[in-house]
């Protein structure tokens, strides 16, 4: 029997959403879902999730994790046969981060002059530029860029690789992605020549990939992936930082920083800024010259 998508819609307070929504992250059964957490009524302290199950088991096991949260009412909507990636899309407005503007195709006619205009089509990956942990990477990058350089930016977890394009149109010679998702890794490379960008993205499972390991030691690593990854991933991204190397780690909520921030402060990571945007948080780190 065909699987028959649907949205699973939950609101209530801020605590309890962020609770629901760390226990998705952590939930196996839902590695293939996505969810979006963000702030319906500041008034009234009203927070919203809308999940986004791939299959009928998903979404018995988002629906029922969900419910598990007695201050969530939680709704789920039967979606109609129809393209709802292209048309959620149609209907995102360009983003702006500092010098980057990101456009899908539908505001090809919106593109300002004087920016890092980067067109991203989505396809089945992640990282339109809308989402919140990508626009944290994309202003703590902006940010940087105004003192620093980075000769090799490594994008790890790239989705559509909007970041490693960001770096390699601001003049970074070696811009590189990896995903453990074969589709993104090929629709990552497709908007690497759409945007004229001279980096390179993969198909891997780690950062042992001969590809990725040719480039060590990085000066720059985004890793904009879940707050469980970051941590079991801490000791590599580590190691494939030079000392004084940055690393921009998002996809965490802000409940999440310190879980993170526990994993690398003890491989001499300093904090030196944090941005949030709704529930999410982007952290930008230094590893020390020691």
């Amino acid at each position: 029997m065909s699987y028959s998508p649907v949205q699973i819609i939950a609101r209530g307070p801020r605590a309890a959403a962020e609770t629901a929504a760390e226990a998705l992250d952590a939930d196996v059964l839902l590695e293939g879902a996505t969810y979006s957490i963000l702030e319906e009524d500041e008034d009234k302290d009203v927070w919203r999730i809308d999940g986004y199950p791939t299959t009928e088991e998903e979404a018995r096991s988002m629906e029922a994790g969900l419910r598990a949260h007695e201050a969530l009412t939680v709704e789920v909507e039967v979606l109609a046969d129809a393209d709802w990636l292209a048309m959620s899309l149609s209907g995102l407005p360009p983003v702006e981060a500092g010098r980057f503007f990101v456009y899908g195709a539908h505001d090809q006619g919106k593109v300002p002059e004087g920016r890092v205009n980067l067109k991203i089509d989505a396809g089945a990956a992640f990282g339109t530029g809308h989402h919140g942990t990508t626009v944290g990477c994309l202003e703590a990058f902006d940010r940087l860029l105004e003192t620093e350089t980075f000769d090799k930016v490594l994008d790890v977890g790239c989705g559509t690789g909007v970041l490693a394009i960001a770096a390699a149109r601001t003049g970074s010679p070696i811009a590189v992605g990896t995903d453990i998702d074969e589709p993104s890794a090929r629709i990552a490379n497709e908007n690497a020549a759409i945007n004229d960008a001279q980096c390179d993205f993969y198909f891997a499972s780690g950062l042992e990939d001969a590809r990725i390991a040719q480039h060590l030691p990085y000066d720059l690593v985004f890793a904009n992936i879940l707050a469980a990854p970051l941590v079991e991933l801490a000791p590599d991204i580590s190691a494939a930082l030079k000392p004084g190397g940055v690393a921009i780690l998002s996809g965490l909520l802000r409940t999440q920083e310190e879980r993170v921030l526990d994993a690398y402060r003890p491989l001499g990571f300093v904090v030196e800024q944090t941005i949030h945007h709704d529930a999410w948080s982007a952290l930008q780190l230094r590893k020390s010259n020691a």
